[in-house]
């Protein structure tokens, strides 16, 4: 099992971990604990390198696979070998601009249900720039600009971001926990970590984010579309 180390820490961009397993055929190796976000939920995995013996390998993705963390190695070099130390570093570069989109759309998500009632029919993500579907019948202009602006003072209120990881009994009695039309958490769950916006909003969530709202940047609502009869799409930017 790999011991998620961003879970509870997100600005953590360097560690150090044990190689406990390889995969071959995948060009991969497992890590006992990792601060690589492995993608999940519209987030995209993190890049890197591990060190190992003095010898970097970079890492072009993540990926997890049941209870374990796969780091893929770039090229053909052999893999190093199991019990071997690493020293692990994140392209932070990469992460932390994630890690204001992803908060971006949160502050989106909690601006819209609580002005509006909407829920999250989808969403996606890269450095900076996002999209996200809410339950609208009709989108407009208008109704864009107010959008934009409620997501905007919701960053200038300079609000705190919590992280907390509770029994799942214990976070089903949350209202409003899964913004999602569809419940996309396993049933086999036993844990489930929650992202807190202080006073905004407070859902079920794996990725990371930033610490306060006033690290995301101004948002840019940049387009708009109509993907059903009652699914509209928003387009974002960071600034």
């Amino acid at each position: 099992m790999t011991e998620l180390l961003y879970q509870t820490d997100a600005y953590l961009n360097e560690f150090d971990a044990k190689i406990s397993g390889v995969d071959v055929d995948a060009h991969a190796v497992i890590l006992d604990q990792s601060a690589f976000y492995p993608g999940g939920g519209g987030q995209p995995c993190d890049y890197g390198a591990i060190i190992v013996d003095g010898s970097e390998y970079k890492i072009n993705k993540v990926k997890k696979q049941g209870d374990n963390v796969l780091h893929f190695i770039v090229g053909q070099a052999p893999l190093p070998e199991i019990g071997s130390l690493v020293h692990g570093k994140i392209d932070w570069e990469r992460r932390y601009k994630l890690m204001r989109t992803h908060t971006a759309l949160h502050i989106l998500c909690g601006t819209v249900f609580r002005d509006y009632g909407a829920l999250v029919t989808g969403g996606d993500m890269e450095p900076l720039a996002g999209r996200m579907d809410f339950e609208f019948e009709r989108m407009q202009a208008g109704l864009v600009h107010d959008i934009e602006a409620g997501v905007n003072r919701e960053i200038a209120n300079t609000r705190d971001l919590r992280v907390k990881i509770l029994p799942r009994d214990e976070a089903f009695q949350i209202p409003d926990l899964i913004r999602t039309k569809i419940n996309l958490l396993p049933e086999g769950i036993s844990k489930i970590r929650t992202v807190e916006i202080v006073g905004l909003d407070l859902q079920a969530d794996g990725g990371t984010h930033v610490k306060n709202t006033s690290e995301v940047g101004s948002v840019k609502v940049v387009d708009y579309k109509s993907k059903g009869a009652i699914n509209k799409r928003l387009y974002i930017a960071i600034e």
